[in-house]
């Protein structure tokens, strides 16, 4: 490649043509390619490199705590859960619709490892995710608050194609952090989905939210345009531990 076109390449961000240039054009003198087809080959290099830089801009802006995807998932070991169901739910095409999903059930049933594969989906289709536990999203808010931030953390929020918050009910909220956590459910109310994971049942839900009636409400929003996914069964995780113990 001479030093002029690469200057133009760079000068024109085009790094998936600059890295598969030289490659494409001895593919394309071996099976004696028209000029349509070295163009054409050569913005597929372009679309393909821009498509995973978003996708891994878009997995460093979700900050999920690690990556799990559906293939890694031992569906065998989760016999309370439908492999078809799941599948589907990765489609994303519940972000389409703006709908909630809700996961409950008791802990190392899985829960986190689904919602970050389906996240994960999502940001190959290009949706923007953000991923918090209860407690650091409650943290944040307080701060954010505290910072006279709230606002604009909330409009960046409320932007997000899906929120993510996991284990709800590990930790008890306080009075100021479950009247911001409303909030940002109001705020997101048809609006925009989001995934939430509970070991607790919603008739337990007053014992994270203190108030009975803020409690309905947030249920009441979550549940609108729902699906409610059951993980009711022995610990996935230990089933998994208990297997490769017995392989060793």
């Amino acid at each position: 490649m001479k030093d002029e076109l690469r200057e133009q390449l760079k000068y024109c961000r085009l790094a998936g043509i600059l890295e598969r240039y030289e490659d494409t054009l001895q593919e394309a003198k071996r099976n004696d390619w028209d000029n349509e087809k070295f163009f054409e080959t050569l913005i597929q290099c372009e679309v393909l490199s821009r498509g995973n830089n978003r996708f891994q801009r878009l997995l460093r802006q979700a900050k999920f705590p690690n990556l799990k995807t559906i293939d890694q998932f031992d569906f065998s070991q989760a016999p309370y859960l439908s492999k078809k169901e799941i599948l589907e739910l990765s489609q994303c095409k519940f972000i389409e619709e703006k709908t909630n999903l809700l996961f409950l059930g008791s802990p190392g049933a899985g829960k986190t490892h689904i919602s970050i594969s389906i996240g994960i989906q999502a940001c190959k289709k290009g949706k923007t995710v953000s991923f918090f536990t209860a407690a650091n999203l409650g943290n944040i808010l307080v701060e954010m608050q505290e910072e006279r931030q709230l606002t604009k953390f909330q409009k960046k929020l409320s932007k997000v194609d899906l929120l993510i918050i996991d284990e709800l009910g590990y930790v008890q909220l306080s009075d100021q952090v479950t009247q911001l956590m409303f909030q940002i459910f109001s705020e997101r109310y048809e609006k925009g989905s989001i995934l939430v994971n509970s070991n607790l049942e919603f008739a337990e839900w007053a014992k994270i939210f203190h108030d009975e009636r803020m409690t309905a409400a947030i249920i009441d929003r979550l549940i609108h345009n729902s699906k409610i996914i059951l993980f009711n069964g022995e610990s996935y995780r230990y089933r998994n531990q208990r297997r490769e113990i017995k392989g060793n």
